[in-house]
């Protein structure tokens, strides 16, 4: 008889991490999703709960950890700079202990790993787009370092521990991602926009606007990341996985005004310290090695995701929460 394939998903109580638990039991995987609940919520997964082939743990990576599976999506740590900054030390201890701690669980099952690493290891990039033989202009003790340089020394961990015991690893640099479940005041611009719009309220930019990102659906990410961990090669990556099409805050901003139909007026804030200018994925190797390229386009993405957040503020508690918090719900670019 044929064996479920187990997979662990640390983080999977996320945003990024509850799509792929969702996706892997679409495949016909057993799933062990596991969160500490310090970002992930119980209601991103709930629904998945009556799957029989679903396991919720609530562990914290920076314990080691048992199980028997046959692979690894190591995607835990809070990836919004209110989250992240809030509890820097904690942030780097989930990157660099968390790597460690699933690495080694690895190595004993003998099982393959994806690393969740970020566009961030780039730091505020003097190449544009960013290929991953760039190696990043960070500043290691700023604000956000301890989200960017502990992603960088989980990237270091997964190279070595493949060329030192053998690992199967994939390390994704993941560009920023947005869709359904983004949490409603983490900072993250789409979401922030998107529930000041649908409020009425003002739509904060931070700086003049004409920074750029590259918005990556969150199918799409998800997509490259199961092909990513099916590649039959020992070590693949890093490889960035995001969407190329580049957009300026301002214009981001003002398509979601309109796609709401809002009465929202832009307002501008200072802008972060070590907030990148630019950033855009070159993805050659995603398309090369993955035969992959992100298919639904910005104002497809944003529509979904409009939707989803307009079922959520109908929910008296998120919006009575969203006029209480409204200083949280500041776009911080990330």
């Amino acid at each position: 008889m044929h064996r479920e394939k187990r997979v662990l998903v640390t983080g999977g109580a996320g945003f990024l991490g509850s799509h792929i638990c969702e996706t892997l039991l679409d495949l016909g995987c057993h799933v062990i999703c596991l969160d500490n609940f310090y970002t992930g919520t119980r209601s991103n997964v709930e629904h998945l709960f009556s799957n029989r082939r679903f396991e919720l743990l609530r562990h914290d990576v920076t314990q080691p950890l048992f199980v028997e599976v046959d692979e690894i999506y190591n995607m835990a740590c809070p990836a919004s700079p209110i989250h992240y900054q809030h509890d820097p030390i904690q942030t780097t201890k989930t990157s660099v202990l968390g790597a460690i701690n699933m690495l080694g669980l690895s190595k004993r099952l003998k099982c393959r790993i994806l690393q969740a690493s970020t566009s961030e290891v780039y730091g505020d990039p003097d190449v544009h787009p960013q290929p991953e033989h760039y190696r990043g202009s960070v500043n290691p003790i700023g604000p956000r370092a301890c989200y960017d340089e502990g992603k960088r020394c989980a990237e270091t961990l997964f190279s070595d521990y493949h060329r030192q015991h053998g690992l199967a690893v994939k390390i994704a640099r993941i560009f920023n991602t947005y869709g359904p479940r983004t949490h409603w005041n983490d900072g993250r611009v789409v979401s922030s926009f998107i529930v000041q719009a649908l409020m009425n309220q003002d739509i904060t930019i931070f700086g003049n606007g004409m920074q750029t990102r590259s918005f990556c659906y969150v199918d799409d990410l998800v997509s490259g990341l199961i092909k990513l961990m099916s590649m039959p090669n020992e070590m693949v990556g890093p490889i960035n996985l995001g969407n190329p099409t580049e957009i300026t805050i301002y214009d981001l901003a003002t398509r979601i005004v309109e796609l709401t139909g809002s009465k929202s007026k832009i307002v501008y804030c200072p802008l972060p310290k070590d907030d990148p200018k630019q950033r855009k994925p070159d993805i050659s190797n995603a398309r090369n090695l993955l035969d992959w390229t992100p298919k639904v386009d910005v104002e497809e993405g944003l529509t979904r995701t409009i939707a989803y957040f307009d079922t959520l503020l109908k929910e008296t508690k998120i919006r009575h929460s969203a006029e209480r918090y409204r200083s949280n719900v500041l776009a911080y670019v990330n």
